[in-house]
């Protein structure tokens, strides 16, 4: 049933209904039968069809006998019986259509976000081209803050160029001649001249986006929590009326059964109470896309966790200063800070940023020269002083060579060398911050039943194992690509385990679409992750995902026990109906009744 309909039914059916029963009031019985007997053709028919053919694919779910009850009332000529039932239906279904969400754009957002123009050097000209015009061994300009389009290798030009969206690298990769650089990362301040090493439908970018397209396409749909209780339901109901029927050859007796067995605790139940788990965790920030994820993350085995920007803070900050005697920590910070005030670089906001919050006042500085991808410098004071790469300032100050070979050397990482007068005055080093209260909510996680939590990086090995183990995790992987990412996720699935993926870059979107339930941080907007994902939590803090976990296992706790109250209340009913005691129509208001003791448990699932 498509969306419109589950929504549009309910509505007609009642409204037949009601001007069946105005009919009646007024003295017209007749006229009544004939409105309800119209209706329940009309609306019942076409449900009971949909369902049928559900049934002969193999599809065997709880609306199976409400069907045959909808066709008996039909036969007998019982129609508010049957127009009862209809409107239960349909309007679990209107329910479970408003819990199930808008469905994810995740591949739409992907293709929408890929890089769309090149610029092609000629001889003397750039000709500027789409991206999908871009051939093997095309030279290419990349102006500051373009996306590259297509893989490709640096020919010439100085930049820092950001992968973090495709590799999961937090701090920006410096773009110098030979390096090579994934479609999709997005240039810094230094314009590029670039070689195309693939087209863009073969680039990295075009893989991801293919790869969310089959991920999202051979995921396995979730099984309802109603369809497995109605596995022996349906079978019960279906003796019960056999027996009634061996017993009194009434065929209103069975009608009367089935009429009062209709599985509307089934039918309600969830989605009442999963509509008000969905909006308890809204009130906290945690968005849900479906019904089926909120089902589904409070019974995960296996947390897999990317972890930039998700364990850790996922942008730079000074990891530690490093001085040269004579020079101090706030000397190198003071001095350094004042000439990157006068430069954009991401690492130059950095060093300002971690100076004013340790309280150092920065002078003002004079005469400054940004290079971009590699560094600056200026006076302060009257001082001649340089911040930047390595390279930038041994070509500079070769004899601040000497200086930094006591502490430091050029050693992976990002680093920044601060040079006074000529001298070197110290190092500053920059990190990813892992954040503070995760290892305590791994902690948590455990308490859940959680039986492993995988760290997986795109980060290199050696940074995956330092924040793994700074978190309290046993399993890190390091260096890998979507795809790997990916198959890793799927190859865990294979294995049984019910696997909740969490993530927030482009980079974890094919996983993210792949797990039993993937969630995506999305504090600042989550652009791809977000659309990839089964739910989304909109506040920079991943301990909201056991808050998500607790309010899955409360909503659900609280629809097994509806389920259980109205079946048990079902049951009994069904007894009475087969022994002669309760009529269709009789039976179709106590089955009401049942759903209304059902619908007010459920909505405990609302509270906060």
């Amino acid at each position: 049933m498509t969306r419109r309909r589950a929504i549009e039914l309910p509505v007609v059916t009642l409204a037949v209904i009601l001007a069946g029963a105005a009919a009646y009031l007024a003295g017209q019985a007749d006229a009544a039968h004939i409105v309800w007997m119209v209706g329940l053709g009309l609306t019942g028919l076409p449900v009971a069809i949909w369902t049928f053919r559900d049934a002969v694919r193999g599809k065997f779910a709880t609306d199976l006998v409400a069907a045959l009850a909808i066709v008996g009332a039909l036969v007998l000529a019982q129609p508010l019986a049957g127009l009862v039932v209809v409107l239960m239906q349909t309007g679990g279904e209107a329910l479970e259509a408003y819990a199930e969400g808008r469905a994810s754009r995740a591949v739409r957002e992907l293709e929408a976000a890929a890089p769309r123009q090149a610029h092609r050097l000629l001889d003397r000209d750039i000709e500027d081209i789409a991206a999908d015009q871009v051939v093997v061994g095309d030279r290419l300009l990349v102006r500051p803050g373009e996306m590259l389009p297509c893989d490709a290798e640096v020919l010439s030009g100085a930049s820092d160029v950001d992968t973090s969206r495709l590799t999961g690298e937090p701090l920006p990769v410096k773009a110098e001649p030979g390096v090579r650089f994934p479609s999709g990362s997005v240039n810094g301040q230094g314009a590029l001249t670039v070689r195309a090493i693939a087209i863009a439908g073969e680039s990295q970018y075009a893989r991801i986006v293919e790869l969310v397209r089959s991920a999202q396409a051979s995921k396995t749909p979730l099984q309802r929590l109603a369809d497995r209780y109605a596995v022996w339901f349906t079978p019960l109901t279906l003796g019960v009326c056999a027996a009634a029927w061996l017993v009194s050859r009434d065929p209103t007796r069975v009608l009367a059964v089935l009429v009062v067995a209709t599985p509307c605790p089934l039918i309600l139940a969830t989605p009442i109470a999963v509509v008000g788990g969905i909006n308890r965790a809204a009130r906290r920030q945690i968005i849900f896309r479906h019904g089926g994820a909120l089902e589904q993350l409070g019974t995960v085995t296996v947390a897999v966790f990317d972890k930039t920007g998700t364990l850790t803070i996922g942008r730079p900050e000074v990891g530690r200063v490093i001085p040269v005697e004579p020079f101090t920590e706030r000397d190198v910070l003071r001095l350094g800070g004042a000439v990157e005030q006068g430069s954009g670089h991401l690492l130059a906001r950095t060093l300002v940023a971690a100076a004013q919050k340790r309280g150092v006042e920065l002078p003002d500085g004079q005469h400054i020269a940004d290079t971009p991808g590699q560094g600056v410098e200026g006076e302060v004071e009257g001082r001649t002083v340089a911040v930047g790469g390595w390279s930038f300032i041994v070509d500079r100050h070769p004899s601040a060579r000497k200086d930094f070979a006591s502490i430091l050397g050029d050693g992976p990482g990002m680093r920044a060398y601060v040079v006074v007068e000529g001298r070197g005055a110290g190092v500053v080093e920059y990190a990813d911050a892992v954040r503070p209260e995760v290892p305590q909510f791994l902690k948590r996680l455990h308490r859940f039943g959680m039986r492993r939590i995988v760290l997986l990086s795109g980060d290199n090995q050696r940074n995956a194992d330092a924040v793994a183990r700074a978190v309290g995790i046993d399993e890190a992987k390091g260096d890998l690509l979507p795809g790997e990412k990916l198959a890793y996720v799927q190859a865990l699935m294979k294995r049984g385990e019910r696997v909740l993926m969490v993530g927030d870059g482009t980079n974890d979107a094919p996983a993210l679409s792949s797990a039993t339930v993937g969630v995506a941080l999305a504090a600042h907007g989550g652009g791809v992750s977000a659309e990839a994902a089964d739910a989304v939590i909109l506040a920079d803090d991943p301990t909201r995902l056991a808050e998500a976990i607790a309010i899955s296992r409360d909503t659900m706790r609280i629809a097994r026990e509806s389920i259980w109250v109205g079946l048990g209340l079902s049951t009994v009913a069904m007894g009475f109906a087969a022994a002669g005691y309760v009529q269709p129509v009789i039976g179709a208001v106590l089955q009401e009744v049942i759903d209304v003791a059902v619908i007010l448990n459920a909505l405990r699932a609302a509270r906060a």
